[in-house]
């Protein structure tokens, strides 16, 4: 019996909670001449980059490795006329690897609903491939999870090659992963890639063992201009087949801090989705975000939407990972103003990470806005281009070596294999910068709080200790902490942790908001001073409702600013008179009876939903 080394939700554990953090690398040759040279380079890095990967008890079971590569036309045609599959020529087809479950009947089930989806959105399915797979090398814990694989190949029909045809793809994808989620797939139904112009191998293997499980690696006729490499440590989570990398379009090294908020956010958003390229079938694509990936599959998700919406990828990575702009003195008003104006659109997906993504055709990297990630590159004589993690993924003889660099934070590289020429991150950024009049939309439409007019604030009620004690001031932080602060004008620091019990498991009457603790991850040591860092940090809010994500039409930007989420009386009195054409607002009661304890105040909070919905 297989079965999924993911556990479902229990307990104390959430799949939400998965991150990981691993080494990364992509080779490309920059003309976007194939061969399969690359792919054996990138698969020496891949391993030379093993010790960035986790296992387990066990040596041969990995966290996870594998490689994303253009799609083979030459070795696919030659494997496939001998199993009865006539491939059309490269482009006219999409192929990928399915993960499966082992049961027969239930295997078939997601099989006719490939079919089904497929000429439901006018493509042929052409048949099913028995990848060639070598699954005595693996561990216990790696084999006993290990998925039953098969590649589909689906013809294209009545639409154009490229994009047109991937987002066909996209669709019958989506549709069939919706359709598993109602089968009980035992928790092996995953599909690694499914596209017109690459394809992924991976799983739950160390680097070392990628190219001799899947023997197709092996094949001198694999041949590509590019690969993503990516060897997987799952951190404090569970390794899986499924959340190996690469994902669909992305790597990731580090993990995405903001992750709770950037998917309900973007649930939110799907309710004012409109798509000229989707048109009707948008609503097959819901919900956009996959709540059982990881954190790096949740970013791809988000990542492949908007680029198959008709987002160049590189316009897609500077919207989720922008870089610092707020307090960047020496940017051009030009692109702050586009960075200011995208704020609106999305907020960032933000953590320590480095991030390497491709389309198939153009491929590139970008690095947080922290620069907590490492990520270096060299370019060659003979055109490649090699970047990893670190340095001495792969021995290149320094006369061979024409330039040596590493990602700077909040820039991107980008190479662009069908035009052979690697593209600047000043160039990448102007032309989005010049795309609309971004200042004049946001002179126009966004509001400082300060600049509202101003109305009388409601007096506090009450005598200041009474207030305190309401608030939940003590001795201990009136005389350790605000005293300090105000005498000294600094944070007080202690050597001693916090043993404070958490709210819920406390025996003393708690306030409201000490139930609630902000998710993040210490990374650095001492942790980012937000005031003596402020060129990477931002207390930036924005009041007011979002427009269509993937149309970037001028209204978007009518927002309030808040230059800190921390309102003042007179700041609510402003918002609370807000009654112009262009905002209004509505004060929502949140008053309860505390006679009727727990179930009053459950109450309260469901008309509190309604009268919000309203």
């Amino acid at each position: 019996m297989k079965v999924s080394t993911v556990p479902q939700r229990q307990g104390l554990y959430n799949p939400l909670y998965e991150h990981d953090a691993c080494g990364i690398g992509f080779l490309a040759n920059i003309k976007g001449k194939k061969s399969n040279e690359i792919l054996r380079q990138s698969l020496a890095a891949l391993k030379n980059l093993s010790h960035r990967g986790g296992v387990g008890s066990e040596p041969d079971s990995g966290d996870g490795a594998g490689v994303l590569l253009q799609i083979p036309h030459k070795f696919l045609s030659k494997v496939c006329s001998g199993g009865g599959i006539p491939l059309p020529p490269a482009g006219d087809y999409g192929t990928g690897i399915v993960f499966l479950p082992h049961g027969a009947a239930l295997r078939a089930k997601l099989e006719d609903a490939f079919k089904k989806f497929a000429e439901a959105e006018g493509q042929k399915l052409l048949g099913w491939r028995d990848i060639p797979l070598n699954p005595s090398i693996l561990g216990k814990t790696s084999r006993s999870s290990m998925p039953y694989m098969r590649q589909i190949f689906i013809e294209r029909r009545g639409v154009d090659a490229g994009a047109a045809f991937d987002r066909k793809l996209y669709l019958i994808r989506r549709q069939v992963e919706n359709a598993a989620q109602a089968m009980d797939s035992e928790g092996m139904f995953y599909v690694a890639s499914l596209s017109s112009k690459i394809i992924v191998y991976k799983g739950m293997l160390t680097a070392e063992q990628l190219d001799v499980f899947y023997t197709d690696l092996g094949d001198s006729d694999m041949e590509t201009a590019l690969a993503l490499i990516h060897s997987r440590y799952s951190t404090n989570t569970f390794p899986s087949w499924g959340r190996a990398h690469p994902n669909r379009y992305i790597i990731h090294n580090g993990e995405i801090n903001t992750l709770r908020g950037n998917v309900n956010f973007m649930h939110a958003r799907e309710s004012m989705l409109e798509s000229e390229t989707f048109g009707d079938d948008l609503k097959k694509l819901l919900p956009i975000i996959n709540s059982e990936g990881s954190d790096s599959a949740m970013f791809d998700n988000c990542v492949e939407f908007l680029m198959l919406s008709g987002m160049p990828i590189e316009r897609v990575m500077m919207l989720m990972v922008p870089e610092p702009w707020s307090g960047h003195e020496s940017m051009s008003d030009e692109k702050k103003a586009f960075y200011e104006f995208n704020s609106c659109r999305m907020e960032p997906w933000d953590g320590p990470a480095a991030m390497g993504f491709t389309d198939g055709v153009r491929i590139g990297a970008v690095l947080d806005r922290n620069g907590l990630r490492p990520a270096r590159y060299c370019v060659t004589t003979d055109d490649m281009v090699l970047l990893a993690s670190e340095v001495g993924a792969l021995d290149i003889p320094q006369e061979k070596i024409i330039k040596k660099e590493r990602l700077h934070p909040g820039r991107m590289l980008l190479i662009d294999t069908e035009n052979g020429r690697i593209i600047s991150d000043e160039e990448i950024k102007s032309k989005a910068a010049a795309a609309h009049p971004y200042r004049a939309w946001l002179n126009q439409y966004m509001k400082n709080l300060e600049d509202l007019p101003a109305a009388p604030a409601k007096p506090s009620v009450g005598d200041l200790p009474k207030i305190q004690k309401a608030f939940g001031y003590t001795y201990e932080d009136l005389r350790m902490t605000l005293a300090r602060m105000v005498a000294e004008g600094v944070d007080p620091v202690a050597s001693m942790g916090n043993d404070t019990p958490l709210a819920v498991l406390s025996k003393r009457p708690q306030l409201l908001y000490d139930y609630f603790k902000q998710l993040f991850a210490q990374v650095t040591n001492p942790p980012i001073d937000a005031l003596r860092e402020e060129i990477v940090t931002s207390s930036i809010v924005l009041l007011g409702s979002e427009g269509n994500l993937i149309r970037p039409t001028k209204e978007i930007c009518r927002r309030i600013k808040l230059k800190t989420p921390i309102i003042r009386n007179e700041d609510l009195a402003k918002l609370q008179k807000l009654h112009g054409p262009d905002f209004k607002s509505v004060t929502l009661p949140i008053l309860y009876k505390v006679s009727g304890g727990g179930k009053a105040l459950e109450e309260a909070l469901e008309e509190l939903y309604r009268a919000a919905t309203k």
